[in-house]
């Protein structure tokens, strides 16, 4: 690993060992500070002069319980994430994808976006990394699905909020959409709707060979995973703070016979339309797990509730700017209207099994 690839860090000079017992002390007080975020948000309504059972009241614990808990699990899941992903350079992923078959290669790719935490404007860049390095267009897709909606963050505060089964039924729904969505685009060849600079590109492309495999020290593990909270946290803060809020006005204001009504599971329009009121939302799975608990807490149906998310986060309007780059608008078009179709179905079959 080159001079210019390791993140400038603090403590960069640190024996290895104080590495480890700064990263265990650290991890002991996250959870000892978890714990507390209970009594804490509590005490924090107790301070403002609102009855605490009142409206105002409980939006704000919510609030103030909520936007702790999401940061604190994302700080941790993503430094993880990004110790893990420094096993998985950008570079030998492409090299990885090139030349797979289709069917496997769809399999490895949405695999991959479940271990990369990026919402759906994050994942583009690789995608167009894919694309460039010769990775089939239905293999490149099938990772632009599952990257934002089937992650570790979205994962792990689904099985806090709904159950471990409702969590793992997810993930199976969810990388079901990202395997086949990609794998009937790569079968439609619409390789001549990529807009023409990127056609030229992947006609071009070839695998790339000589790559670095310098080892890493666990010490660049950790600064990697660090630096992984940093970037991200600059780009899902605001979204995460900005679904809470929207999650407890929800939670404290929107009565629960108008959400039964919106989205409950006897009302077959349900499914479709969260759908297409989550498309023009933008957020991630950290921003949108708050809102999804609200509204399960209001009495809506899990499965229209998941349609809901799985729409805001796979199929978000920025996403569908930042792609027009790349993709001709009947190629977009295209790729919403695979995607939507098994969101429908997976909204469904939640409401029918759940």
């Amino acid at each position: 690993m080159s001079s210019e690839t390791q993140p400038a860090l603090p403590h960069g000079d640190w024996p290895p060992i104080a590495w480890h017992l700064a990263v265990a002390v650290l991890v002991v007080a996250w959870y000892a500070l978890y714990k507390q975020l209970i009594p804490l948000s509590e005490w924090l309504v107790a301070l403002l002069p609102v009855d605490r059972y009142s409206h105002t009241g409980e939006a704000l614990a919510f609030f103030f319980y909520d936007v702790p808990k999401v940061m604190m699990l994302l700080t941790l899941i993503v430094f993880a994430m990004g110790v893990v992903r420094s096993f998985f350079s950008p570079e030998k992923t492409r090299a990885a994808l090139s030349g797979k078959r289709e069917g496997l290669g769809n399999a490895m790719a949405a695999g991959l976006g479940v271990l990369t935490p990026f919402c759906s404007c994050s994942a583009v860049p690789l995608f167009i990394g894919f694309v460039s390095a010769g990775v089939p267009l239905g293999v490149t897709f099938s990772f632009l699905i599952a990257a934002p909606m089937v992650n570790e963050v979205a994962l792990i505060l689904l099985i806090g909020l709904v159950g471990w089964q409702v969590a793992v039924t997810y993930l199976v729904f969810g990388l079901g959409i990202a395997i086949v969505a990609g794998f009937i685009i790569g079968k439609l060849k619409l390789e001549g709707w990529l807009q023409d600079w990127v056609q030229e590109i992947h006609a071009g492309a070839a695998p790339q060979d000589g790559l670095d495999d310098e080892p890493l020290t666990l010490v660049d593990r950790y600064r990697l995973g660090i630096e992984a909270v940093r970037e991200i946290f600059a780009k899902v803060w605001v979204w995460i703070i900005l679904g809470i809020a929207l999650g407890a006005l929800i939670h404290g204001y929107v009565p629960e016979d108008l959400m039964v009504r919106i989205m409950g599971a006897d009302a077959w329009w349900s499914v479709p339309a969260a759908v297409v009121m989550g498309i023009p939302m933008y957020t991630n799975a950290a921003g949108i797990i708050p809102i999804v608990e609200a509204l399960l807490g209001k009495g809506a149906a899990l499965g229209t509730v998941l349609a809901f998310m799985m729409s805001v986060i796979a199929l978000s309007l920025p996403e569908m700017i930042i792609l027009r780059q790349v993709l001709t608008l009947r190629l977009i078009a295209v790729f919403i209207g695979v995607v939507g179709t098994g969101i429908l179905m997976v909204g469904f079959l939640f409401n029918i099994l759940f």
